[in-house]
């Protein structure tokens, strides 16, 4: 699924192209990967000029001059790809909603299995809706202290916390996997039992993680492609995600894997101790 630096550079790549561009006309391919009905979603866009592109936790975010906004969660095959002519077919497999623009290019969101989500936001309700999500981990305000104190107020395991999106936004399994073992926490590890000066090896981690897996570009297991179809090359860095029984690369122990929450995590049992 596409986490924080999928979601970054999805939107750096489409914020270099799309601002000062008008909508000339929306087609819903997929009604089920729009929120609310399609006529009001494809009705609400056209004539509406992208002033910018960024992101919000794992949400590519567009905003246009008046201060709407749409808000696309790429799901877990979301892509969204901008091309020069009304249609960029050479790229897309399964499309599900075509922005046709009013100089003759088209941006399309493309979603292998559906599960993505494209909202309109009205200007007035934006700062509502981004304030269900939590910090962004790699913002200033984000700091050391802030996620001692988000830690110290939960019982569940480390990583389910940082998955949990209304308490940092953006962090999904491969990046908590990987900061966990830099920050050499164990995954289960109860969130209230992390110290002091655990907790500043993890925010460091955390931040860490991030920047490098923007550089390069995300990461891509399946699906993933950036807006202009490129694979991310951050698979190539992973010390822990999807590496059981091959050595950790600290300690040579062969990585372990382990279920919980419905999802796997990955650890080294030599430098990351189990909770007691």
């Amino acid at each position: 699924m596409p986490e924080l630096p999928e979601a970054e550079t999805i939107a750096r790549g489409l914020d270099a192209v799309l601002p000062g561009r008008v909508i000339a006309s929306v087609t819903v391919l997929r009604d089920d990967v729009v929120k609310g009905p399609p006529g009001a979603f494809a009705a609400a866009l056209p004539g509406r000029q992208f002033r910018d592109v960024g992101r919000r936790g794992k949400n590519v975010v567009f905003t246009f001059d008046d201060e709407s906004r749409l808000v696309i969660n790429l799901g877990m095959t979301g892509r969204i790809l901008s091309g020069p002519g009304p249609d960029p077919a050479r790229l897309t497999t399964h499309p599900a909603v075509h922005f046709h623009l009013a100089d003759g290019g088209c941006m399309t969101y493309d979603d292998i299995r559906r599960f993505g989500l494209l909202t309109f936001i009205p200007g007035a309700a934006w700062r509502d809706w981004s304030r269900r999500l939590g910090p962004e981990p790699l913002a200033r305000s984000f700091t050391a202290r802030l996620l001692r104190r988000t830690l110290s107020r939960c019982r569940a395991p480390v990583r389910s916390l940082l998955l949990d999106q209304r308490k940092i936004a953006g962090v999904g399994n491969i990046y908590a996997v990987e900061a966990l073992w830099f920050a050499r926490i164990h995954p289960a590890t109860p969130a209230n039992e992390i110290g002091q000066e655990a907790a500043a090896r993890l925010h460091r981690s955390v931040r860490k993680v991030l920047r490098r897996a923007i550089r390069a570009g995300g990461t891509t297991l399946r699906n993933y492609r950036n807006a202009e179809g490129d694979v991310g090359r951050f698979g190539r860095a992973l010390h822990a995600y999807g590496r059981a029984d091959e050595p950790c690369v600290r300690c040579r122990t062969p990585i372990e894997r382990i279920v919980f929450g419905g999802r796997s995590a990955f650890f080294c049992p030599r430098c990351q101790a189990a909770p007691p």
